[in-house]
């Protein structure tokens, strides 16, 4: 792949309102994601991620576009030492990804009948980077939980690492 922007498209039975809350809200990011969001979700703020009791925060981690039930967009999330212990990177990987330019994610939320379109668009990526490989994996198993909770009220297991 020779690109620096990832795009996966689904379409979800469900409300504009209902996938930008499933975006927002920690509680339903935690369930599907396994990561809750601290923010306000207003273009400039911050947004701190925590995961598996490690809370990350950056300066440049930040929203970069919010139109409820529209479209939201940040930068993508800081790599510490520590989160690469707690998922399992070795060092060498962490290095690489620490290494690369900070992306990010928009997630554009259209109607489409009674479905909701959503398109992840993961870009300013290097392209033949560490982080566009493992986003390569990781959006579509994401999306898909997502996408679970959203029609049947129950999100997927999380894939092994």
């Amino acid at each position: 792949m020779d690109s620096d922007t990832f795009v996966y498209t689904t379409y979800i039975r469900t409300t504009p309102d209902a996938l930008w809350k499933a975006l927002t809200d920690p509680e339903l990011t935690r369930r599907y994601w396994g990561v809750a969001f601290e923010s306000d979700w207003s273009p400039g703020a911050p947004v701190v991620w925590e995961e598996g009791g490690r809370r990350t925060a950056d300066p440049e981690q930040v929203v970069l576009a919010a139109e409820p039930g529209r479209l939201l967009a940040y930068t993508w999330h800081t790599f510490t030492p520590a989160w690469a212990d707690a998922v399992g990177l070795g060092r060498d990987v962490y290095e690489r990804l620490a290494a690369e330019p900070r992306s990010r994610v928009d997630f554009a939320i259209e109607p489409s009948g009674d479905t909701v379109r959503l398109t992840v668009t993961h870009g300013d990526l290097a392209p033949d980077g560490t982080i566009k490989e493992l986003i390569g994996e990781g959006w579509p198993a994401i999306v898909s939980s997502l996408k679970s909770l959203l029609e049947t009220g129950e999100e997927l297991p999380e894939p092994p690492r």
